[in-house]
């Protein structure tokens, strides 16, 4: 396969590529969408795995905890 074939068909990820690298804007918009897609994504999913490991042990878990006796 010489270069000229492989260069005119491409593929998802170089026609990718050639779209996002094309302007700076579009890389730098894509750069700090992706960023903040990817941090919402770890968020959420650190607080769903720290809710799964803590299931009764969290405050609101524990009925009596916060309740006082009433003084009769």
């Amino acid at each position: 396969m010489d270069y000229a074939a492989r260069r005119s068909g491409g593929g998802l990820l170089e026609g990718l590529y050639r779209v996002i690298m094309r302007r700076n804007s579009v890389y730098v918009t894509f750069i700090i969408a992706g960023a903040f897609a990817g941090e919402r994504a770890v968020d959420y999913g650190v607080h769903k795995l720290w809710e799964y490991n803590n299931v009764g042990k969290r405050y609101y878990d524990i009925s009596v905890l916060g309740q006082r006796q009433s003084e009769e």
